[in-house]
């Protein structure tokens, strides 16, 4: 990070937040950006999103303010000190059921943890909205993976719509309880990116969150690459420009 941009650490919701800016003495943000870390990943994985989306489209350092909450899940027992989760996941069992076809089960997947992780980002937007005096509309949701499906589980319960969802390499799941909310957030702007070779969530879980977002009547930017379980450069260009669009 450069000497202008600020990077602070607070409580909110619960949960440790990174808060992240690069806005002129004195002034205050015009749009918040919520991004969510995926599974196994420590709080301050995403944090140096903010820096490269400021390089890539300088108007957002003028108006957009990033926060990172960190999960609430210590994975130290499974040999990840500085993992983190949004609620636990089995991977060799997800594979398998992916690899059987069992898709039903993947879809309808109801974490135990998940309500509680809800609230929790729902929290967090509340009380940065109190702090800036924004209403929840001025803020984009969004997040990797684990942090992606959190992410839009939370847009689809919040009492507002918020400002836009940012989902990378996330996945349909709690689906049952999901369709009948998608038609409150008909007309919400949403930027998806998925790698063709995702071997972590295969490339059709990402078409299956695109079909549900595009049915619920959401504006549904959907931007696939060549690649696996990852954040690639010309992605982050995509999404500067989507952040941009917000403001």
């Amino acid at each position: 990070m450069d000497e202008v941009m600020q990077l602070r650490e607070t409580t909110w919701g619960g949960l440790t937040c990174r808060v992240v800016d690069d806005l002129p003495d004195g002034a205050s943000p015009q749009l918040g950006v919520v991004f969510c870390h995926g599974y196994g990943a420590p709080g301050t994985d995403l944090v140096p999103l903010a820096a490269a989306l400021y390089q890539l489209d300088r108007r957002l350092a003028e108006s957009v303010q990033f926060l990172f909450p960190e999960a609430p899940l210590t994975l130290e027992d499974l040999g990840m000190p500085d993992g983190r989760a949004w609620w636990p996941i089995n991977l060799d069992r997800l594979q398998r059921q992916l690899q059987a076809g069992q898709m039903s089960e993947v879809r309808n997947f109801q974490p135990a943890e998940l309500p509680a992780a809800r609230q929790a980002l729902m929290d967090v937007v509340g009380e940065w909205t109190r702090a800036t005096g924004l209403p929840m509309s001025r803020c984009v949701l969004g997040g990797f993976s684990q942090g992606a499906m959190l992410s839009l589980d939370a847009a689809l319960h919040l009492p507002e719509s918020p400002a836009g969802l940012a989902l990378l390499s996330g996945c349909l799941l709690n689906e049952q309880e999901w369709l009948p909310r998608g038609a409150s957030r008909a007309g919400l702007p949403v930027f998806q990116s998925h790698g063709v070779y995702d071997v972590v969530l295969p490339y059709a879980t990402g078409l299956w969150v695109r079909e549900f977002l595009e049915q619920a009547g959401c504006h549904v930017e959907f931007v696939e690459f060549d690649g696996g379980h990852e954040i690639p450069w010309d992605v982050l260009k995509r999404l500067a420009t989507f952040v941009a669009q917000r403001v």
